[in-house]
């Protein structure tokens, strides 16, 4: 069995906003690092930072996030809003489509399964 823990050091980050995340209130930005990638190509696990801003999203894969920082008020489209403060571990569906509101600067770690 192999224990990975995982560090910003020596991670470059990632200050482009990711595939279909788009700005579409206030100018948020997102800091994105990669610190761990499956072998196989399954798994990608990291940390995000985020400034607030609302932004479009539109998810390919299955997300696990721990908030560490930070407010954000989400909401799928024809759904309820769920809000999300620090403390709080959530899920996001592959097919999820809706708004990120970014109440206050956020830090997250996330896992996310692309197979």
């Amino acid at each position: 069995m192999t224990i990975v823990k995982h560090s910003l050091d020596g991670v470059e980050p990632i200050t482009t906003d990711l595939d279909g995340w788009t700005p579409v209130d206030g100018s948020p930005t997102m800091t994105t690092w990669i610190e761990y990638s499956a072998p196989d190509g399954s798994l990608i696990a990291g940390t995000w930072r985020a400034t607030p801003g609302t932004y479009r999203a539109e998810y390919a894969a299955y997300e696990f996030v721990h908030l560490i920082e930070g407010l954000i008020e989400i909401t799928p489209d024809g759904g309820e809003t769920v809000t999300v403060s620090p403390g709080d571990a959530f899920s996001v569906e592959a097919d999820f489509k809706g708004e990120w509101k970014i109440v206050e600067p956020v830090l997250k770690h996330f896992a996310i399964k692309l197979k």
